[in-house]
């Protein structure tokens, strides 16, 4: 999607820290932008904002929990109705779980992996089809984090939906590319937003059933990085990595070498030993997936 002007993009959690950012950039670019967030006060600041800006016109904010399936359904509906063809999806929606999974309970499991893996399902089938109706192509970015390629000890629950949104993006890359709609996904490193206060957002029904309670509330409380990206950075880095068809979009150049660290602890694994003629020729489809030969070619490394 080079030619963004004029068209209209859908963020989940878009009303505060990544997502805001990444609607900002999309704006200043010339972009339709529907923001979808659960927060009211969030949603009502961010519209302030872009109002203040004289952007008021280009903005349209909608109250969604992207765990409600018939809500999310009746957004895409009301995001229609306001701008028109949907043409670019960012399912940044995300809660930031932290904690020893020892202590974890099932209520963190859930709500955790409903918001950050069922949010971004839903938000793929809800405006996928609407996508595909219009026939004019588009783009779905879905936020992952280091976290999906660099896991570390304490971010089990975490880093487990952020690695599945890696694979779904990678699996629906090759898929989708016939219909002319790219796939990224967006791999930020620490960017100052309010992902501290999660333990605010989770749901009634989720906080009796949670070992994490003492966790998030010394989450909340302690010092933010020095360092931290801004969100309008990280969302002039999407709109870069968008344009440019990028399916991994990274923000943080210092996690290279742990990524690659990874990587080759990954193939260090295999067994040693020849490979098997008929069977890699029975099972070729399955042992390699030509947007990875893509990527390469297109930054020169093939």
């Amino acid at each position: 999607m080079r030619e963004i002007e004029g068209k209209t993009a859908f963020v989940t959690g878009g009303a505060s820290g990544i997502g805001l950012g990444i609607a900002g950039a999309m704006v200043e670019a010339g972009m339709k932008v529907v923001i979808a967030d659960m927060q009211e006060d969030y949603l009502e600041e961010a519209l302030r904002g872009f109002r203040e800006r004289g952007q008021g016109e280009n903005v349209h904010g909608l109250l969604l929990d992207v765990t409600d399936r018939g809500a999310f359904e009746q957004a895409a509906d009301e995001a229609e109705g306001v701008f028109g063809k949907i043409h670019l999806l960012c399912a940044n929606a995300g809660v930031g779980i932290l904690g020893p999974v020892k202590d974890a309970k099932y209520g963190d499991w859930d709500w955790a992996l409903g918001v950050m893996i069922g949010g971004v399902v839903n938000a793929v089938q809800v405006l996928l089809p609407r996508i595909l109706r219009h026939g004019e192509g588009g783009h779905i970015v879905a936020t992952s984090s280091m976290s999906g390629v660099l896991p570390l000890p304490r971010t089990a629950i975490y880093s487990t939906a952020k690695g599945a949104v890696v694979a779904l993006c990678e699996a629906l890359r090759g898929e989708l590319a016939p219909d002319n709609i790219g796939i990224s996904a967006f791999c930020p490193g620490p960017v100052a937003t309010r992902i501290s206060r999660t333990g605010r957002l989770r749901p009634e029904k989720y906080r009796k059933e949670s070992g994490y309670a003492e966790v998030e509330r010394e989450i909340e409380n302690r010092p933010a990085f020095q360092n931290e990206m801004s969100p309008e950075e990280c969302g002039r880095r999407v709109l870069d990595g968008i344009r440019q068809n990028d399916l991994y979009i990274f923000t943080h150049r210092e996690f290279r070498e742990g990524v690659a660290e990874r990587m080759e602890a990954m193939l260090a694994s295999f067994p040693d030993e020849r490979v098997d003629g008929a069977r890699a020729k029975e099972f070729a489809f399955l042992t390699s997936n030509p947007v990875y030969r893509e990527i390469l070619e297109r930054k020169g490394r093939r």
